[in-house]
């Protein structure tokens, strides 16, 4: 077999997630409104990226997160994958009624590398890796892959006025388990599953509509997702 062949068997797998019964009642539909930016330093291999995410419980107003990243990116010249170096501020907020906010400093490494499949299947692989300062619990660690998956609907390629639908599948694992005060987490932390149509307005930007669905080892939750994706 292949490495094409064994790598698709791969990916498509990725889009089955982990089902779990949920232990508290979600029923409420969440809302994470997002802006993604990258750009790069004139012709050279360096650049930033970063997001701003507003994440809710709810269609707005019961804080789930607010999630302020930014990161440094290195792209070789003879190799097409993306390099970055983050950071990340994280406020967390608890469901329901309660105001209690918990913050968390994380630093990241990750890398992006594309794959595509015949003329209309474009995927990206992400890896990351985090360090997590969370307040009130030890270090933490975590490790994350996700498989992102566009297929364009009315043009072959990507192309400014493509309408498309977007996937991915990111499965999140714990690395040390014991957070402090007696506490531990499971080895298997998440797994976030998204379905969306995008739009892509010009050269660098486009805009995406979906419904992901988050399952921890607790609960499973469907948040609707609207994001603007800039590239300068």
């Amino acid at each position: 077999m292949n490495k094409s062949v064994l790598l698709a068997i791969i990916s498509v797998s990725f889009f089955f997630p982990k089902i779990v019964e949920a232990q508290i009642n979600e029923d409420k539909l969440g809302a994470w409104y997002m802006y993604f930016f990258t750009t790069t330093f004139k012709e050279s291999s360096w650049g930033v990226q970063g997001d701003i995410q507003y994440r809710n419980w709810d269609l707005g107003g019961d804080l789930e997160q607010l999630l302020l990243r930014g990161g440094i990116t290195y792209k070789p010249k003879k190799a097409d994958v993306k390099l970055t170096l983050g950071y990340g501020n994280i406020t967390t907020g608890r469901y329901g009624n309660s105001n209690s906010t918990t913050m968390e400093s994380r630093i990241y490494q990750e890398a992006l590398f594309p794959v595509q499949f015949g003329n209309r299947l474009y995927t990206n692989h992400r890896f990351r890796f985090e360090q997590r300062f969370v307040d009130d619990q030890d270090f933490r660690t975590r490790y994350r892959y996700n498989l992102f998956l566009n297929i364009p609907l009315n043009t072959i390629k990507m192309d400014k006025k493509t309408l498309y639908i977007a996937f991915y599948n990111e499965i999140f694992i714990n690395g040390q388990r014991s957070i402090g005060g007696e506490k531990r987490v499971e080895f298997f932390d998440r797994n976030r599953f998204y379905g969306a149509i995008g739009y892509i307005i010009k050269k660098g930007l486009k805009v995406q509509m979906g419904v992901m669905n988050q399952t921890t080892n607790n609960w499973s939750k469907n948040q609707l997702q609207l994001s603007l994706h800039q590239k300068f």
